[in-house]
């Protein structure tokens, strides 16, 4: 009996890719679906060094801006399942567009695997430095008694910047004007000019900024305060209940074998991990997480439930 328990495990053993096993067997492609330079593209390379150096095999950045994040998503949603190719995405292209967007290119509930939440970030509300508003509970009362009169800049229609400040705005009962930019540096130059009065953009878009006096912070969209930005307040705090952390996670085309993403999830989760990574990402306000596939997926579900609601208040439609 023994001994035909150990030949059905070897058995099943070999039933499982030597891929699965030892990941990765080939060089790897990363699909960024942005541009160089912006926040996933930075998570892609360090984890790209990480892993090259660990494995030996090669990791190639393969940057696919366009169509909010469409156009990358679906080169992974359209690759070969064989853990050659992996890549980062988002909210948006992993399944807020699919509200915005009369037709997608991919089905982002059939056609990827989610492997694992890689890093979250808090977004910050801020103003120029001439907003007589020193903490939420000023703007607020500012933006109710003078409705319709103040402008807040985005990185896009139906992004996570559109939707914190809609959010905001009907938790809150005030009323802004949207003026969408192309990307986060064109926001925080308009906020910086006057062009707009309010942000609410990632961490790492805002905060040099604030060191210099031309901006100010009022507030972190986490839950609880940020462990890396202490002294803002929360949201919460000032009695709006907006979450609105930007995050990434990685991806793989959907018909990759279970065990394979489960390697691929392990590789990359300890990757993130390093203490050379981690120091790098919170010098850019980025917490690494780290989940297994089915975590990332109930992640994922509830920020749907989370964000279809503001979607669909707001009537947002894509740029």
């Amino acid at each position: 009996m023994k001994l035909l328990h150990l030949a059905l495990v070897a058995v099943l053993a070999g039933a499982v890719p030597a891929a699965a096993q030892d990941w990765p067997t080939k060089p790897v492609r990363m699909v960024v679906p942005f541009a160089a330079g912006a926040t996933p593209d930075i998570v892609m390379r360090l984890l790209g060094e990480r892993l090259q150096a660990k494995t030996r095999q090669s990791f190639v950045v393969d940057n696919r801006p366009g169509a909010s994040g469409n156009l990358g998503t679906d080169a992974v949603a359209k690759a070969a399942p064989d853990g050659t190719t992996i890549g980062i995405s988002l909210l948006g292209p992993l399944g807020l567009n699919t509200l915005l967007f009369a037709k997608m290119p991919y089905d982002p509930f059939t056609d990827l695997a989610l492997v694992t939440r890689l890093t979250d970030m808090p977004s910050v509300l801020a103003v120029n430095a001439d907003v007589p508003a020193h903490n939420s509970a000023e703007l607020l009362a500012l933006l109710k008694r003078e409705p319709g009169k103040f402008n807040y800049g985005s990185i896009g229609n139906g992004s996570l910047s559109h939707l914190a400040m809609e959010a905001i705005a009907l938790k809150s009962g005030t009323q802004l004007v949207h003026i969408p930019y192309g990307s986060s540096p064109q926001a925080v130059t308009a906020l910086i000019r006057g062009d707009v009065q309010i942000v609410c953009l990632p961490a790492a878009a805002v905060m040099s900024q604030v060191q210099t006096g031309k901006v100010r912070a009022l507030a972190v969209t986490s839950p609880k305060r940020s462990a890396l930005l202490p002294a803002i307040p929360t949201l919460n705090e000032a009695g709006i209940d907006v979450d609105a952390n930007a995050w990434n996670g990685l991806i793989a085309p959907a018909k990759t074998p279970d065990a394979l993403v489960a390697a691929i999830a392990r590789a990359v989760n300890e990757a993130l991990h390093d203490q050379g990574i981690r120091e790098k990402l919170q010098g850019q306000y980025m917490e690494p997480i780290g989940t297994t596939p089915a975590a990332f997926k109930s992640f994922l579900e509830a920020e749907m439930r989370r964000w279809t609601p503001v979607v669909q208040a707001a009537k947002i439609k894509p740029n």
